[in-house]
């Protein structure tokens, strides 16, 4: 019978079939007898739609809400009579929402008169892209009333008002990310900055070694690629912190106090350590992978999703400045750190090696960048050039929040991040840039010292 579906086994030259439907087992068959069942992407949609409905029912409330996703998604005029039955028993607020959703558009679509109006009115509550849809066709239809296409306008001006309101809230939470990162680049180089007085271009350099430790790891351990990223946060600290501690040591400790021979020494450095790399790694750019717990999007609702990578580096960028700030306001390195970054001759009358500090410090600083390179392999591949494009970036935060202030560097972090991710979509990426370079410009003018000055002897003189 060509209308009965089997299921096919075949071991060595036998054919063993069972029914799709009853599951008994069929007499024997000759393989020139059975035809396969052709697969396209209209089965697949029509399969797909069956397996939304079962799930539709089921006790697990994921796999309901996921089921209600898919029918949404594919909404017709053939699930009507069940979208009904799951509501009349549905007892979840977010599956039922869905479902009724899935309800109103089905009205909106293929009824008229009160019905038609009614659901068109409610879709103006529910913010998805289907929604959006309906609403435009039936706005633009030549078939629809006056009075349809009066409503269906209201209702959409109601969707694209929400979906406006979360669309800024998206921007803000991608400016967050950014600023997390630039918080991330920028403080480490606030404390050697604020503490030693050093123009570092090798700023950038250090948060590509920590970057690429990062790569190192995945590839020493590709069975540890869940816990690469937690693993690799303590590794970069330590090898990006033992390169600025030898940079301190052998070049700038014998050029404090010359601030233009530094800055020319830190580029040199900058280069070599690129050339480096490129020589260790390959002059391309490596990916990094992403865990699967950083993967995916945390979803608020149809207009609004969070990544949770971005999420967790903001998450993680403010546990490091907390850190941070522990240490400087809470112990006893930090107490000597502020000292020296106070009043160097009267920190070294009390008692303190200066030199022993500026080493420390230096290395946290450059650690501390190290760990931003963790944080931007899981947002951008791994390359020589990658700190290039946050040293400017990091140079502007500092000045902005105020050199050595950790505060500062906070709110100027944040502030240029939303400044920025707002600006682009008018603007343009690069001009974005160019406008908020121009803005520092004019804000130094006014305030050298930043918005959180730093204060001492030392900084009056």
């Amino acid at each position: 019978d060509k209308d009965v579906l089997v299921l096919v086994k075949k071991e060595a030259n036998s054919l063993f079939t069972k029914s799709l439907v009853s599951g008994k087992d069929l007499e024997s068959l000759e393989e020139s007898s059975l035809e396969k069942v052709k697969t396209n992407n209209k089965l697949r949609s029509v399969i797909k739609s069956l397996l939304a409905q079962i799930d539709l029912f089921s006790s697990n409330i994921d796999k309901r809400l996921s089921s209600a996703k898919n029918i949404l998604q594919n909404v017709s005029k053939d699930e009507e009579e069940i979208i009904n039955k799951a509501l009349s028993k549905e007892k979840d607020s977010d599956v039922k929402e869905i479902l009724f959703e899935a309800k109103y558009i089905i009205e909106a679509k293929y009824y008229t008169g009160e019905t038609q109006l009614n659901a068109v009115k409610n879709l103006g509550s529910f913010i998805s892209s289907n929604s959006l849809a309906t609403l435009k066709e039936i706005s633009q239809s030549n078939e629809s009333s006056e009075e349809l296409k009066k409503v269906a306008n209201s209702s959409l001006a109601d969707v694209e008002n929400i979906r406006t309101f979360y669309s800024f809230l998206e921007i803000a939470f991608f400016g967050l990310s950014q600023g997390s990162v630039l918080l991330l680049a920028a403080i480490g180089l606030a404390i050697t900055f604020g503490v030693m007085k050093v123009i570092n271009m090798a700023h950038g350099e250090l948060i590509m070694i920590g970057a690429y430790t990062t790569y190192t790891i995945q590839q020493l351990m590709p069975n540890l690629i869940e816990y690469s990223i937690i693993i690799a946060i303590p590794c970069a600290f330590i090898v990006s912190a033992l390169v600025g501690i030898l940079i301190e040591r052998l070049v700038i400790r014998h050029l404090y106090g010359r601030p233009l021979e530094t800055l020319l020494a830190t580029f040199g450095i900058s280069l070599i350590l690129q050339q480096v790399v490129r020589t260790i790694f390959s002059p391309l750019n490596q990916e990094v992978k992403t865990p699967s717990w950083m993967s995916g999007a945390l979803e608020i609702n149809s207009a609004l999703s969070l990544t949770y990578n971005r999420l967790y580096i903001v998450i993680f960028a403010l546990v490091v400045f907390l850190a941070v700030l522990f240490v400087m306001k809470k112990t006893s390195l930090g107490l000597k750190v502020r000292a020296v970054s106070q009043n160097r001759p009267i920190a070294r009358a009390m008692g303190i090696k200066s030199s022993y500090i500026d080493a420390i410090t230096f290395g946290i600083g450059s650690g501390i960048a190290g760990v931003a390179g963790v944080a931007l392999s899981q947002l951008t591949n791994v390359g020589p050039n990658l700190g290039q494009a946050y040293i400017v970036d990091s140079f502007m935060v500092v000045v902005f929040g105020g050199v050595g202030n950790l505060w500062g560097t906070l709110i100027a972090a944040f502030s240029l991040g939303e400044i920025n991710k707002f600006i682009e979509p008018f603007a343009g990426a690069v001009l974005a840039k160019v406008i908020i370079l121009v803005f520092i410009i004019l804000f130094i003018q006014k305030k050298p010292r930043g918005l959180f000055p730093q204060k001492g002897r030392d900084v009056e003189e």
